[in-house]
């Protein structure tokens, strides 16, 4: 069997968005394909109201599991998915690469963040079922 396929979930902070990906994807694609996140600056840690909803709806502590990482600290990748930056996306060398365009939570209430967190679960689910016809 070939390598799994790696994927990095990147924008500039690595705190919320980019996490909640990883940790969704993890455990809802882990057969398909590696996931990591990164960011071009790393934050002390990752946004707690995005690790409350990801624990309170899918029982996985990102506290626990995860932490804020530069794209440095990341194995090279095949995909790249940016979460919507609209400032200055980091760039990462990759063989594919694609734009959510998510609004980050951070700072809105919990609403918000189940919200985002539901878009990026069928987006984790919708790219395992391209992941393989992407290149």
């Amino acid at each position: 069997m070939s390598e799994k396929i790696k994927v990095a979930f990147i924008c500039v902070h690595n705190s919320c968005r980019s996490q909640m990906a990883e940790a969704l994807s993890k455990l809802l694609a882990a057969d398909s394909f590696e996931a990591y996140s990164a960011g071009t600056e790393t934050k002390p840690q990752i946004n707690q109201d995005a690790v409350n909803v990801i624990k309170e709806l899918y029982a996985v502590d990102m506290n626990d599991t995860q932490k804020s990482k530069l794209l440095s600290d990341i194995p090279p990748v095949d995909v790249v998915i940016t979460m919507g930056c609209n400032v200055k996306c980091p760039f990462l060398p990759c063989k594919y690469r694609e734009d959510w365009g998510l609004e980050d939570p951070t700072g809105k209430d919990k609403e918000e963040f189940v919200k985002t967190v539901k878009i990026i679960e069928q987006k984790v689910l919708d790219l395992k079922k391209r992941i393989n016809n992407l290149y």
